[in-house]
């Protein structure tokens, strides 16, 4: 029997091993693979792409924002692992009277250390989790190391257009951020995700360099271009947002890519 608490405060207990998993989180599905749980994963959204053979292996139950219920009913499962920002309470509180549902809620890297913690403890894979956070501890202290003597600049993450968005405070990309050493202009926002004008970004925070995510919307070369009349000297990167975004093991592989956009950068 196992006795334990997820990130939103959940106390769950397991009187054994969950065998027959669903995940609602692309980035929390890739980590339960590399866990060595693929045969225990009996569902997966649309949106989970890594590995990519799983969309054809495990059956779809939806998406993030909108599942099906009676599919997820009728999969029998033992767990459903979810999130407190790719999923809405109402589809928790939907789900809870099937199977328990554990929420992760990260907006740090020592909160998706203890998520790959959690699931080592919860799917019995003590091991792997260890192993996998100690690759995320040791490339993320060589990375501070890297970071050191790298400039300060001022940053904003759009994530979305029509309204444009961009990633605000006490998300996890803010952390990331933070850990580059960009700036976010924004994260004086309310809003964790707040609507902004591109016209008024110089006097809003007149940043350095603006990111255009790849996901979740797929920005073009005339956005950038549209954005880069508005801001003048910032410079407009395109970053491939799972990096920025994803938790759980892909930041192995995300303080690595971090390391190459600053080269792209320079020092200056």
């Amino acid at each position: 029997m196992l006795t334990i608490t997820d990130q939103i405060g959940i106390t769950h207990t397991f009187e054994s091993t969950p065998k027959r998993i669903i995940s609602l989180v692309p980035s929390q599905t890739e980590t339960l693979f590399e866990l060595g749980l693929e045969d225990k994963i009996i569902g997966i959204t649309k949106f989970c792409v890594h590995p990519y053979h799983l969309k054809v292996t495990k059956l779809s139950v939806g998406g993030t924002k909108k599942v099906h219920i009676e599919k997820i009913r009728a999969l029998n499962p033992d767990i459903i692992v979810a999130n407190k920002e790719e999923n809405t309470l109402e589809i928790v509180e939907s789900l809870r009277d099937i199977c328990p549902v554990w929420v992760t809620d990260v907006r740090s890297v020592e909160d998706s250390i203890q998520m790959i913690a959690d699931f080592g403890e919860i799917f019995n894979r003590r091991t792997d989790a260890k192993n996998w956070i100690e690759k995320t501890k040791f490339n993320l202290a060589d990375f501070q190391n890297f970071i050191i003597n790298k400039p300060t600049r001022k940053s904003a993450y759009l994530i979305w257009r029509e309204p444009y968005m961009a990633a605000g405070k006490d998300t996890f990309i803010d952390a990331l951020l933070q850990l580059n050493k960009f700036t976010n202009i924004y994260a004086n926002r309310e809003d964790r995700y707040p609507e902004v004008e591109v016209r008024k970004m110089r006097i809003q925070g007149d940043p350095d360099v603006v990111f255009l995510s790849s996901e979740p919307y797929p920005f073009k070369e005339e956005h950038a271009f549209e954005i880069g009349r508005s801001t003048h000297h910032a410079k407009t990167v395109f970053v491939d947002g799972e990096m920025f975004s994803w938790h759980g093991v892909r930041l192995v592989r995300a303080f690595e890519y971090f390391k190459i956009l600053h080269d792209r950068l320079g020092d200056e």
